[in-house]
């Protein structure tokens, strides 16, 4: 398995804002984990790591649906593929499940770095089980790390 990301992303082409886009589409992926409690992680590819979310009822699939979604910290971009078990005694003990995967685009004149910063982050998403809008929103009562998965209406 992976080491777990807990340091300064590594040099994977990715959108940084920065500079020019990325040569190819950033990718997300949706791990649906059996660890202690059952969650799913949601993950997007952004600034040469994986930024994830412990979504604790599964990401939203129809719209209008706002789920509690807690961001832990960055994995490597090599994680995005794992599937298999968590020892038992280590951390996340537990089977990891590929529940979907694809590509996702930024929504939006800011960079998505920044847009994150800010608090509002919309996206599309080209999965396939999870298709089109999506926003995540820090909930700015509930700490830094609590945020909405939030499933868009099509307009």
């Amino acid at each position: 398995m992976p080491a777990i990301h807990r340091g300064s992303a590594n040099n994977s082409p990715a959108c940084d804002g920065n500079g020019p886009a990325p040569s190819r589409p950033l990718i997300f992926v949706v791990q649906e984990h059996h660890a202690r409690h059952l969650h799913w992680d949601f993950r997007l590819e952004l600034g040469g790591v994986l930024k994830s979310w412990a979504v604790p009822k599964g990401p939203p699939e129809e719209p209008g649906i706002k789920r509690l979604a807690m961001m832990v910290e960055d994995h490597p971009l090599d994680y995005a593929d794992f599937e298999g078990e968590i020892p038992a005694g280590e951390y996340g003990a537990g089977a990891v499940i590929l529940w979907d995967h694809g590509t996702w685009e930024p929504q939006g004149e800011k960079p998505p770095e920044r847009l994150l910063e800010e608090g509002t982050l919309k996206l599309r998403l080209h999965g396939r089980r999870l298709q089109g809008g999506y926003a995540l929103v820090r909930m700015k009562k509930a700490g830094e790390n609590a945020w909405l998965l939030i499933k868009e209406r099509s307009g």
